[in-house]
């Protein structure tokens, strides 16, 4: 293989990689409806959602730091945090 080939796929694996970055979290909603937090994941807008009355993981698209507005104050999300949602609001464990 040229250097020149194994640079471009080492390029393109890179981006391809980059393009489906997630962040997973897991979490207990205590609430008994689904929440959905509005999220900024390095620039990007994405939402996360936890089902209600459940245990379970959540995942969003982006990559990590991702900060989550949660009642007068923002939340930082960087994945395989365990977190909590209790009235409405999201806290870390």
């Amino acid at each position: 293989m040229s250097k020149a080939i194994g640079l471009s796929t080492l390029a393109f694996l890179a981006l391809a990689s980059g393009a489906q970055a997630a962040v997973t979290v897991d979490y207990r909603n205590h609430d008994s409806v689904e929440r959905v937090f509005e999220a900024i994941c390095s620039g990007s807008r994405t939402r996360i959602t936890f089902e209600g009355g459940t245990t379970g993981a959540a995942t969003m698209q982006g990559s990590a730091p991702c900060k989550i507005r949660s009642g007068d104050r923002d939340v930082e999300l960087r994945g395989g945090e365990d977190v909590e949602i209790r009235d409405g609001i999201l806290l870390i464990k």
